[in-house]
């Protein structure tokens, strides 16, 4: 029995050294396996290996000129970076862990076309590149609409004229796909186009305008990069930060309605831009903000702040095309206009132009794209680029007195009253119970600088506040010497719930 048990446990180890001399030959084996599988995978991917570019930099862009402009994009991880310009200036760096890279060059003097040649793991060759004066559009439908109009049925005045004289190499455009995201992208969807009767049809008429002003003037090429969506809100284009500090919420998804959902237009449509060289910014957006006017001034201020910073260029030029009038309902867009007014004026290098006189009160995308895109330009000419001799401002109301029962007002330029208005359209004023009448308006010393303009009523005998155009839908009374409309204001603070 006992030599029967140990037959057993001979057999048994036995059996037990052929199956672990069995288990680590089969070990060896995955392991060779293993080994010889991965570094087909590794060849593989070295083969396979590509450079790629953010899709902005692309066969003819616009660069901004005499600056250090980012150029960025993805590789393999630890890769070599060489990037040449025509124009001579050269530089490299090493891909990161997770592959992205991004370099910097210094452009030359507006002209062109350059080459642009990018090397890593493979070569990416960039032909047709200007170099000239490169701004962001931004906002909401009235920056959106193109030259050939569509939006709700409406047209653009001179819009058919500037499509078929549109040909002209030296303006080129930029659309970025509309998207929507909750997290921040690195690139968006979207070809540089030359201005031509084929294509500039699709182009931001007010875009379109104010790049055809800067051209003919500076003769440079001129970039213009259009992101924007109908109908979204100036919370959807700021980061989380930004709304966090604000204590907006983020939400979890995103809405039925993307374009009003916070954040989500910056992260997909704005963010992959950061860093792209640029000279400014131009802003055409409000509208879908009326119902919240009393945030907006706060909102888009930290907004334009965050931009700014992530940019790193320092108080870049950012100007606001004033909403339009139009029939909005109970929501008075007036105080919206206001806002956007303070905002223009407590914000460094900012300014705004004023719409009164080019708005349709039966429709909320006024035809008159031309006019917003050249009062934009004359703001840019003067500011940025040296063009003196003229005045680009609308007057501004800087003073106001009471003396007996009227209400006297000072402004920042000489200005005039449009005579085929009655001025009691526009002018209110209020008592101490701040309710608000229709008032007469008088222009003193009409020829002499010192001119003023007296508000008054019989029904308020001793006023307290007026308002001008502080309603939804104006004809203007006011304009300024320059032609240019004087803004919606109002003396009285009351809440814009009130």
């Amino acid at each position: 029995m006992d030599s029967f048990h140990d037959y057993n446990k001979a057999e048994l180890f036995a059996r037990f050294e052929r199956s672990l001399e069995e288990a680590l030959e089969l070990y060896k084996n995955m392991r060779a396996r293993l080994f010889i599988f991965l570094v087909l995978i590794c060849s593989n991917t070295i083969v396979n290996a590509q450079t790629n570019v953010a899709s902005f930099f692309s066969d003819g862009m616009i660069l901004q000129q005499q600056k250090d402009i980012n150029i960025w994009g993805i590789d393999s991880a630890g890769t070599k970076i060489h990037v040449v310009s025509s124009w001579g200036e050269t530089s490299q760096t090493t891909t990161s862990t997770n592959g992205k890279w991004k370099l910097q060059l210094t452009t030359p003097n507006a002209g062109g076309p350059h080459t642009i040649t990018i090397k890593g793991s493979s070569t990416v060759t960039i032909d047709d590149v200007l170099i000239g004066e490169v701004w962001v559009c931004s906002g909401q439908s009235n920056m959106q609409i193109p030259l050939k109009g569509g939006l709700d049925g409406n047209f653009i005045e001179g819009g058919l004229d500037a499509i078929v004289n549109s040909k002209n190499d030296r303006i080129r455009f930029f659309t970025v796909k509309q998207n929507a995201s909750l997290k921040p992208l690195d690139n968006v969807k979207g070809i540089w186009k030359k201005a031509a009767p084929s294509s500039a049809g699709s182009f931001s008429a007010v875009g379109y305008f104010f790049a055809h002003q800067l051209e003919k003037v500076l003769d440079v090429p001129i970039g213009i990069v259009v992101t924007a969506w109908g109908s979204s809100t100036a919370e959807a284009w700021s980061d989380v930060k930004t709304l966090h500090d604000l204590g907006i919420t983020i939400p979890n998804e995103i809405a039925e309605v993307p374009q009003i959902t916070p954040t989500v237009l910056y992260n997909a449509m704005m963010h992959p831009l950061i860093g792209y060289g640029i000279k400014g910014v131009l802003w055409y957006q409000g509208e879908e903000n009326r119902r919240n006017a009393n945030q907006y001034e706060d909102i888009v201020n930290a907004m334009v702040t965050s931009w700014r910073t992530k940019w790193n260029q320092g108080d870049f030029p950012f100007y606001f095309a004033q909403i339009a009038p139009f029939n909005y309902g109970k929501n008075n867009a007036a105080f919206l206009r206001e806002a956007q007014l303070k905002s223009s004026q407590s914000l460094q290098n900012a300014e705004m132009v004023v719409t009164l006189d080019v708005g349709d009160c039966t429709q909320i995308h006024p035809s008159k794209k031309r006019e917003v895109g050249k009062r934009l330009s004359y703001i840019a000419l003067a500011k940025d680029y040296g063009i003196s001799g003229y005045d680009f401002k609308s007057p501004t109301l800087t003073h106001y007195f009471i003396e007996d029962h009227e209400i006297i007002l000072t402004f920042s330029s000489r200005i005039q009253l449009n005579r085929n208005v009655d001025p009691a359209e526009n002018f209110e004023i209020a008592g101490a119970d701040m309710v608000f009448y229709p008032a007469k308006a008088v222009m003193t010393s009409p020829y002499h600088k010192d001119q003023k303009v007296r508000v008054f009523s019989e029904k308020v005998p001793h006023p307290k506040a007026v308002r001008y155009g502080f309603k939804n839908c104006v004809i203007p009374t006011l304009f300024g010497r320059n032609g240019l409309p004087v803004s919606s204001f109002r003396t009285d603070n009351l809440n814009v719930n009130e």
